[in-house]
């Protein structure tokens, strides 16, 4: 019976398990993302984030603790050095799960398992709570100022004129990745 087994085995012995989290470790360490299967990187999200959170503490103590898991000096060089300092203020949540599909050749699911804070793209859109409360209140203020304000405003019948003139406007759809240049 298997009641409360809850770790995914991979379909590998313990010590080829450890290995293979390891090394998944490392690479995750020195690249920022991986792409692998979609079951490996599930497996890997509870192996690395313990360590990321010891090496927050940059002590000779953790050092030693996170090469006993990894045994590669050069991502925990990387791990301490480079990637520590940038998420010395997050609490917990330090990597990202993303699915892409499937393999052709064998149909598994692969995933792409990324560091948060290594992400442009995703990295852009946040903000941190100083400037969301910043924003939530102009936007309150500015939409009281609209609602009081009854009249149009004679910049406004001027626009008006000259809007047979002007290009018609986008559509905004309100999010800043839609008004970007699409990817190629």
């Amino acid at each position: 019976m298997r009641h409360g087994d809850k770790n995914n085995n991979l379909s590998r012995t313990a010590s080829h398990r450890k290995a293979l989290l390891s090394n998944l470790a490392c690479q995750l360490f020195q690249h920022k993302k991986i792409v692998t299967t979609l079951a490996k990187a599930k497996a890997l999200r509870p192996y690395v984030e313990p360590l990321i959170t010891k090496a927050k503490e940059n002590t000779t103590h953790q050092r030693r603790i996170v090469f006993s898991y990894l045994q590669d000096k050069e991502a925990i060089k990387e791990l301490f050095d480079v990637i520590s300092p940038k998420i010395a203020g997050r609490p917990g949540g330090y990597t990202r799960v993303i699915k892409l599909g499937k393999r052709a050749g064998d149909n598994a699911e692969i995933g792409m398992i990324e560091l948060v804070d290594y992400n442009e793209i995703y990295g852009n859109g946040v903000e941190s709570k100083e400037e969301a409360t910043a924003k939530k209140t102009r936007r309150a203020g500015s939409r009281k100022k609209a609602t009081a304000v009854k009249e149009p405003a004679p910049v406004e019948e001027a626009a008006s004129e000259n809007k047979e003139n002007a290009p018609a406007p986008l559509a905004d759809t309100g999010t800043p990745e839609a008004q970007e240049e699409p990817l190629k």
